[in-house]
């Protein structure tokens, strides 16, 4: 089959979206490739499409398990073969799943980065033999840019294991600078292919309020812009706080954030998706890998640490290429503290290493000992229980994190697995002395395969389902199973996790690439700086503002954001502008007006076409503001 035929069979689309046609024949064409596309544009079918054409199977590295699981759960619904290994997973897990892939009848390996050169992962490469790999998410292997993470420059290594496998690299959002590193580091060929479509979205409004109180700003929005709709918080305490607000002003609205159970988070979600609520209030823990078209309004009601966050978040509004909008709300104060708060972000290296010396005693690693280890990881227990103040320890192990000390995977949550250790004629007389067990033994034989020789990811909700009991009590007769011996069951853990990438540095011994780190302060002040011009200018193309910041020079004005509609030549021509101040004198001699009426009854001029009549007229104290705030002939 051809490109468009397999798009058609498996995604059931006839014809491809801009540039996606281009990509797939450069990485059929067997071009190292870059494609940066803004959020929505249909990264995934991009080398999906060719990954189904060729022969062997895809390797995909992700850094996002939640987006992984996504897909791969996506790609099985078309019956595709697809698999994941990511942090978290047991050994044997891992095994079976490389295991497979090598074998198996698969066309996707999913890989968290962490997983590229681990022993296990490198033993099973050369039977895999990856015809073609994907860098997901590509910005992350440049230092320079926003979203940094060190296990990405493993990648480059895997090209020497897969010395004529072609490269694709995905991303959204990467300036020049840091579109040039993810060439540089990935070690393309010089034959290699870029393709780059505007960063402008013609039917998005990107509007900035600052607000006396963004507590009624966001009411006023969300009644004004009706259907689906996002609002971006920065703390979990403020989704709740806004949802309830929300909510008692007669708005559908629910909160998301990772510190929720993984049933709770699904299900928030799943209401979101198919329009059971109408607003998700979230933390940008929200929003990857959902792919929900109609979504009207994306408000931030923060500002965003960066252009990049904020391009990525608010382009989650009108995939469905209709009129939709992008609202950020915002006072003072937050602008300027994006520009002062980088020095918490990027903390002395004096600071760093009593850190790092603390997340080691916390976890109780000896000293050259660790590499590899998953622990869970509390970070409000940390910092109390070593005198830290939590933005101070967040901001330093994101940076000892940069610096490849460890990875941090908050939002990653094990799930639970059972395997059974009894032989099968063991379990059968074992059955028979504990029959009320019986169902539950059942349920796990008939519902996970492979359970008996290596630990199977279960999901306790849905046994329950199949078995038509309640969950507590499947629950209760797994626990039970554990503690007869006949199986070993390890809950899910819905904790934080650290995966530590270095053995326990001697004291003496620490150190960082401090040259690296204030290289990386530099770009993230020129960041915050550039999201404080972003809030600030009253006069540009917020969407030329944008395409222009990821070098797109080409972008023309939009037309349709608020300085584009605020700064419209709003002049009358004298006759008109006659006849505006008469209708306006006429109107306030009969009754003192507040503004919105008078604008309301002379429509359908532009407001700001009266707006500049008013202002005449005041200047020239023919009309005046009363204490009421009404306009009225100036007495």
């Amino acid at each position: 089959m051809d490109a468009t035929a397999t798009l058609e069979k498996y995604w059931g689309y006839k014809t491809f979206r801009p540039l996606q046609a281009d990509i797939i024949a450069a990485v059929l064409a067997q071009h190292d490739t870059l494609a940066l596309l803004p959020t929505g544009g249909g990264k995934s079918i991009c080398f999906q499409v060719p990954a189904m054409m060729i022969e062997g199977i895809c390797l995909v590295v992700s850094p996002l398990i939640a987006l992984i699981k996504d897909q791969v759960e996506n790609l099985k619904k078309k019956g595709i073969g697809a698999l994941a290994i990511y942090a978290g997973m047991h050994y044997n897990e891992v095994k079976q799943t490389l295991q497979n892939a090598a074998h198996g009848n698969y066309k996707f390996l999913y890989v968290s980065p962490e997983r590229l050169e681990t022993k296990l992962f490198l033993e099973y490469l050369p039977a895999i033999k990856p015809s073609l790999l994907v860098v997901d998410e590509a910005h992350c292997i440049s230092q320079w840019g926003f979203d940094f993470r060190p296990s990405y420059m493993r990648i480059a290594n895997l090209r020497n294991e897969l010395p004529n496998v072609p490269v694709i690299a995905l991303t959204a959002s990467a300036t020049t600078k840091v579109q040039d590193d993810i060439c540089t580091n990935l070690l393309f060929q010089p034959s290699f292919k870029k393709f780059q479509q505007s960063f402008v979205r013609p039917n998005l409004s990107y509007s900035v309020f600052k607000p006396t109180a963004k507590e009624a700003k966001v009411v006023d929005i969300l009644n004004k812009v009706k259907g689906a709709a996002i609002v971006y918080c920065k703390s979990r305490k403020q989704t709740t706080v806004v949802a309830n607000l929300l909510k008692a002003n007669n708005i559908n609205a629910d909160f998301y954030h990772a510190g929720l159970s993984n049933e709770q988070r699904n299900l928030k979600q799943q209401n979101w998706v198919n329009n059971i609520t109408t607003v998700i209030v979230c933390t940008n823990a929200f929003g990857m890998g959902i792919d929900k078209p109609d979504v009207r309004v994306v408000v931030h009601y923060d500002v965003p640490d960066c252009l990049e966050n904020y391009y990525q978040e608010a382009g989650r509004a009108g995939r469905d290429e209709k009129r939709a909008y992008a609202v950020l709300l915002y006072n003072a104060k937050e602008a300027t503290d994006l520009i002062s708060n980088i020095e918490n972000r990027y903390p002395s290296p004096e600071k760093l290493k009593a850190l790092y010396m603390a997340v080691m005693n916390h976890l109780q690693i000896a000293a050259g000992g660790g590499e590899g280890e998953s622990h869970d990881f509390d970070i409000a227990v940390f910092a109390k229980n070593f005198k830290f103040n939590i933005l101070e320890a967040t901001y330093g192990l994101q940076a000892l994190a940069q610096d490849g000390f460890f990875t941090l995977a908050e939002s990653m949550f094990k799930q639970s697995t059972v395997v059974f250790t009894v032989s099968k004629n063991d379990l059968q007389a074992f059955e028979q002395l504990y029959p009320s067990l019986e169902p539950t033994i059942k349920g796990l034989l008939r519902s996970y395969e492979g359970v008996f020789d290596y630990p199977a990811q279960i999901n306790e909700t849905l046994l329950a389902k199949f078995l038509k009991l309640d969950v507590a009590t499947v629950i209760t007769h797994i626990r039970q199973l554990h503690q007869h011996g006949i199986l070993q069951y390890k809950p899910a853990a819905e904790k934080p996790q650290i995966v530590l990438l270095k053995n326990r540095m001697y004291t003496d011994a620490f150190q960082i690439d401090v040259t690296a780190h204030l290289l990386r302060k530099k770009e993230a002040l020129k960041r915050a700086v550039a999201m404080e011009q972003y809030v600030s200018n009253q006069t540009l193309c917020r969407s030329s503002i944008i395409a222009q910041y990821f070098g797109d020079t080409q972008a023309t004005k939009c037309g349709i954001c608020d300085n584009c509609i605020n700064n419209t030549d709003a002049t009358l021509p004298p006759d008109q502008f006659n006849e505006v101040c008469n209708k306006i004198t006429i109107m306030l001699q009969q009754q003192p007006l507040p503004l919105q009426q008078l604008m309301k009854q002379l429509k359908p001029l532009r407001q700001r076409s009266v707006w500049l009549v008013i202002q005449y007229l005041i200047t020239e104290e023919i009309i005046e503001q009363n204490n009421k705030n009404l306009l009225q002939i100036k007495k």
